[in-house]
């Protein structure tokens, strides 16, 4: 990269919800802003959740000089310990993203060899040739700020994610003067939140919440849980006033929500009496109108505590009719399925359940198009980058950057690796850098790619067949009449045997497959010698097979075995 160029690379969060990653570098030094994870997609079985690719930084670790999480979601903290694990670089965050922060780190064993910087909105720093000045944003969980990011070429203004909400929760609208305070300076680029590009008008008040938190606690004949993020300080709060105002007692469940309570609380973030919160061990204990429960589980994640419930395998306790649940968040693009399924096993469960749909139990934390008009029109940049948001949402916001006059040419749409490069004035696209998901499933973390992610999506859609066959010395098929059937391994086969799984039900397989079981053998029977490539020869005879007649593609294994190897 030259000399006096700036260089934007996001590295997750373009073209998709959540993952937000972006590094800012200038000459020999990076700086990074968050470091989140995103929801897997129906289509990627077994995968927890997907992080941002940082090979680069892994490559240009040296350059790290400091990293800033804006706000503490997931979408923008998850990835934190993957990050810090492998880079010595200070962290500079709020109070409360810093306490969200610590749990992680503390539970990868990294919190000692982490350095963490308490920033406030107002506060400036350096980070290399960075000047950082933090401005409080509002969003739907308290200490969030954007960022006014001076570069000894341009200003460049990072939003975070924001809102333009007059009345929230925590008495903190965003800070409308420190974005005068820009626009005097000249902001030469604006990278703003895109996530809510498509609607219009301005997104309700988080206040909004509270009336329909009231209609559900004057509702509510037996015990209310409502399930939320466990990041989502200012709706536990909300939760708790409710609970009080009703006679009430909260208890919070799942170790995640159990333990940015406590932080929340230690750090003065929630503000719930004694007498309002109680053990989870001694809610179950007070009568149904008594209590409310708090959990995790909003995206109908099975293992959370709201997955668990609604599947029957909870430990500690069971939805019953008469319960009333809530689902206090939105439903995350791709996740609307699993929420769905959730939901409807509940009601079959015999809970009344509160949603989104049909009730406004939660508003989002994003602007919409009107907010995001003002937000341009206070900043006047001279370049527009949407980021945050699926390809659709970062056209919306481009959409409304030219209808306030920005130049299409100024406005630019970036797909994670894409990089931007600020040289003498002029923003143009930079060069690529090679990109791809990281899956993490469990403990492994990036040892499985879109490939097996891809095998495993068709192993669950069509099944699997194998097929086993049994082959003398002379590298014949075994005799295969039913007076001839041998006993090897404990197992009965009959010179070869066939079994499915998650192919078809058990009674409609076994026809089917004894009608491939003599497809094979008709075929085999016409060969003079059996073919040196025995297991391609049946495996492609097989897949034509069921295609033909059931137009499906399982896939199929084919093992030979010598007769004399299986003795053995």
């Amino acid at each position: 990269m030259k000399q006096n160029t700036l260089r934007i690379l996001p590295l997750g969060g373009l073209g998709e919800i959540g993952r937000n990653m972006m590094v800012y570098e200038y000459e020999d030094c990076i700086l990074v802003v968050d470091a989140g994870i995103m929801f897997p997609l129906n289509s990627m079985p077994g995968v927890d959740y997907i992080i941002p690719d940082m090979q680069y930084l892994l490559q240009n670790k040296e350059k790290v000089a400091g990293v800033i999480f804006t706000h503490g979601h997931e979408d923008h903290i998850g990835a934190a310990a993957f990050l810090m694990q492998e880079i010595q670089a200070p962290i500079y965050t709020t109070n409360l993203t810093r306490g969200l922060l610590e749990i992680k780190l503390a539970r990868q064993g990294l919190l000692d060899r982490v350095t963490i910087y308490q920033v406030e909105p107002g506060e400036r720093i350096m980070v290399g040739p960075f000047q950082v000045d933090f401005f409080h944003v509002c969003h739907s969980i308290p200490d969030c700020v954007g960022l006014a990011i001076e570069t000894p070429i341009g200003l460049v203004v990072h939003t975070g994610d924001y809102k333009f909400d007059q009345t929230p929760v925590d008495n903190q609208p965003t800070d409308f003067a420190a974005l005068a305070g820009f626009a005097k300076r000249g902001v030469t680029i604006l990278l703003s939140d895109s996530t809510n590009a498509e609607n219009p008008g301005w997104t309700p008040s988080e206040k909004q919440i509270d009336g329909a938190l009231e209609e559900v606690f004057n509702k509510a004949k037996g015990r209310i849980i409502v399930a939320s993020f466990a990041s989502l300080i200012s709706r536990m709060q909300q939760v708790a006033n409710a609970a009080q105002r009703h006679g009430r007692r909260l208890a919070f469940t799942g170790t995640s929500m159990l333990e940015n309570s406590e932080m929340a609380l230690s750090l003065g973030y929630l503000d719930i009496p004694a007498a309002v919160l109680l053990p989870l061990d001694q809610a179950l204990r007070q009568k149904d109108e008594k209590i409310v429960i708090m959990c995790t589980g909003s995206q109908g994640e099975p293992t959370s505590i709201l997955g668990r419930l609604a599947l029957g395998q909870n430990r500690q306790f069971d939805v019953k009719p008469g319960d009333t649940v809530v689902l206090s968040s939105h439903t995350i693009p791709g996740n609307e399925e699993s929420v769905y399924h959730t939901i409807n096993r509940l009601f079959e469960l015999g809970a009344d359940v509160i949603y989104e749909r049909i009730s406004p139990v939660h508003v989002s934390g994003h602007a919409s198009q009107e907010e995001m008009k003002l937000l341009i029109n206070l900043l006047k940049p001279k370049y527009l980058v949407p980021i945050h948001g699926e390809m659709r949402h970062l056209k919306a916001q481009a959409n409304i950057g030219e209808q306030l006059h920005i130049s299409a040419d100024n406005i630019k749409i970036l797909r994670n690796g894409q990089s931007l490069e600020l040289e003498d004035g002029q923003l143009k696209y930079g060069k690529k850098v090679a990109y791809s998901h990281v899956f993490v499933d469990g403990d492994s973390v990036g040892h499985i790619g879109e490939d097996i992610v891809r095998e495993r999506e068709s192993l669950g859609r069509d099944g699997v067949i194998f097929i086993h066959m049994v082959v003398d010395q002379n590298g014949s098929l075994l005799p295969h009449t039913h007076d001839e059937t041998k006993i090897i391994n404990g197992f009965r086969r009959q010179g070869f045997g066939i079994q499915s799984f998650g192919f078809m039900g058990e009674a409609e397989s076994e026809g089917f497959l004894n009608g491939l079981h003599a497809h094979i053998l008709d075929y085999l029977d016409g060969l003079l010698e059996v073919p040196d490539d025995l297991e391609r020869v049946v495996a492609k005879l097989t897949r034509t097979y069921i295609y033909d007649l059931l137009r499906r593609r399982p896939r199929v294994f084919v093992s030979i075995h010598p007769l004399k190897s299986l003795y053995n």
